[in-house]
């Protein structure tokens, strides 16, 4: 039985103070080369994907989606999975944008579906934001009508049929006619200056704007519970639980024991700096990390880490804990020229209009 492995590689680390502890100048880590020396560090290491948080407030930074795109091409085993949150992306540039990832990473592409309230939203918007319930219907709106426009184009839509001049078959393309809830007025910029609160409905007529990708559909990632589990691929969950969704992926953060110090002194440190609040957490040697990692498999399919510091922390991740598993067999290693699909064991999607043309 095996237990994939993701990785959380934004910035400094994964704590909140990490931002003040780091040692790296601010230009160095928000830098290309910084991304780029991360994420091959977790691929070659043998780890299935890496997520990339992002935000809207804080140091200025090229957004989540942009940086899975810079590494696509520098990589050839490991998934990218960029955070883009539903309330801050129109679905549509959402999911062009997502299914052009796809392709520049020759189907080792994902999607991590932003939840819960985002600092700075109603200033990156010309409509309200929801809140509560509110946002939570509106996200898996959004993640249906995202999933639609990925099936808009059917695979074998582009034909490059040179002797006729035409790219595309038109009969293989498809609107999706898509009308979200909500009441009221329909978002736009009439709306700019409605209260924040309830939704505004959308909608969407397609088709994209990008043929259909290696993978037929990206990989969706969302925690459980924010998005209905028919739409997601990966379940995050904060303890081992059944969660509805074809894999379920715990989230774990780590602080580890370094030659500088041990785990419990400098997370100690990092509380000082910011609190990090309830969350799961290893503090410890890499060896009783590696313990805890193997008692995991059969309870949930693969676990996140996500490193209090990352300078300090992946380093002994890369030398100690994914070693040891790797020899132990107990995390698969990604294949080159395998989609993250494959990596996962998830079925390529049929198309849905591919079905309907031949079951009529």
């Amino acid at each position: 039985m095996v237990l994939h492995l993701a990785l959380e590689v934004d910035g400094a680390g994964a704590h909140p103070g990490a931002a003040l502890a780091t040692s790296i100048p601010a230009d160095r880590l928000l830098s290309a080369d910084h991304l780029r020396r991360t994420v091959a560090a977790a691929e070659n290491a043998g780890v299935t994907l890496v997520t990339f948080d992002d935000s809207l407030v804080g140091p200025a930074r090229v957004d989540a989606l942009t940086r899975a795109a810079f590494v696509a091409p520098l990589t050839s085993r490991i998934g990218l999975v960029p955070l883009a949150h539903p309330a801050v992306i129109e679905p549509f540039h959402l999911a062009s944008q997502v299914a052009a990832l796809d392709h520049a990473a020759t189907g080792r592409a994902g999607w991590l579906v932003g939840s819960g309230p985002v600092p700075g939203a109603r200033a990156a918007l010309d409509r309200p934001v929801a809140d509560g319930q509110d946002l939570l219907d509106e996200t898996g709106d959004v993640v249906r009508v995202v999933r639609d426009l990925w099936d808009s184009w059917e695979d074998d839509a582009v034909i490059r049929d040179t002797a006729t001049g035409r790219y595309i078959d038109r009969d293989r393309l498809h609107y999706v006619d898509f009308t979200s809830g909500g009441t009221g007025p329909f978002a736009g910029p009439d709306l700019r200056d409605a209260p924040d609160g309830a939704r505004a409905p959308f909608t969407v007529k397609g088709p994209l704007i990008v043929p259909r990708g290696p993978q037929g559909q990206p990989v969706v990632v969302a925690r459980a519970g924010t998005v209905p589990a028919d739409l997601v691929d990966i379940a995050l969950v904060d303890t081992p639980q059944a969660s509805g969704a074809p894999l379920t992926f715990l989230d774990l953060h780590v602080t580890l024991d370094t030659a500088r110090a041990t785990a419990a002194d400098r997370l100690a440190a990092l509380e000082d700096l910011a609190p990090s609040g309830d969350v799961l957490r290893w503090t410890g040697s890499p060896d009783g990390l590696v313990e805890l990692l193997l008692s995991l498999r059969g309870a949930v399919d693969g676990v996140r880490l996500l490193p209090a510091l990352l300078e300090e922390d992946l380093p002994e991740l890369v030398r100690w804990v994914l070693p040891t598993l790797r020899v132990a067999r107990v995390t698969p290693t990604p294949r080159p020229g395998a989609t993250l699909r494959d990596t996962l064991g998830l079925p390529r999607p049929t198309n849905r209009h591919a079905t309907l043309q031949e079951t009529s």
